[in-house]
């Protein structure tokens, strides 16, 4: 499966907007039978487009208030540096995002904490004792506008095939 068509597509939004909807439910609103809609899902999980299912939970109820933008700089920027950096950062669970960056600094990270202290803490302890840690930059949220993991498919509309919108 390369290409994606105007069902593809369909399925690939309604599950990305409701996970829990049943074969039934989703094949009714994509406008598929059952069958082939499960087939479908199946295909689109196979190759890669879907990579997992997960219930989006509210931090704020869990007691994680704090959420930190921290950009990391190492000492070195190698190759085999920066994948034990890598394979550190990944084992952390506070951070729930990095991303390898241009410009000032070598990673972007998104960290969960229940509170200023707590955090401050986790940064002594943690961060800055990561392997080739230069220094740290942070900044905190002061309130999400948006937060989203929905991602935009209307470019895959245009090109579908099977799509009379064309």
């Amino acid at each position: 499966m390369e290409t994606l068509d105007k069902f593809d597509i369909a399925i690939l939004n309604e599950l990305q907007h409701d996970a829990r909807l049943t074969n039934t439910e989703l094949a009714s609103r994509v406008g598929l039978s059952a069958a082939p809609c499960w087939r479908r899902v199946r295909a689109l999980e196979e190759a890669g487009f879907i990579t997992g299912y997960r219930a989006e939970i509210n931090r704020h109820k869990i007691g994680l208030d704090v959420l930190a933008f921290v950009r990391l700089d190492a000492a070195r920027n190698s190759g085999d540096v920066l994948k034990t950096l890598e394979e550190a950062i990944r084992k952390i669970p506070e951070v729930v995002s990095c991303h390898y960056i241009s410009g000032t600094g070598t990673f972007e990270l998104q960290v969960v904490s229940r509170d200023l202290n707590t955090f401050s803490q986790f940064a002594r302890d943690v961060l800055i004792n990561l392997p080739n840690v230069k220094d740290l930059h942070t900044s905190f949220s002061l309130g999400e506008v948006k937060a989203s993991s929905a991602l935009p498919l209307g470019h895959l509309m245009r090109t579908a095939p099977g799509n009379s919108s064309k």
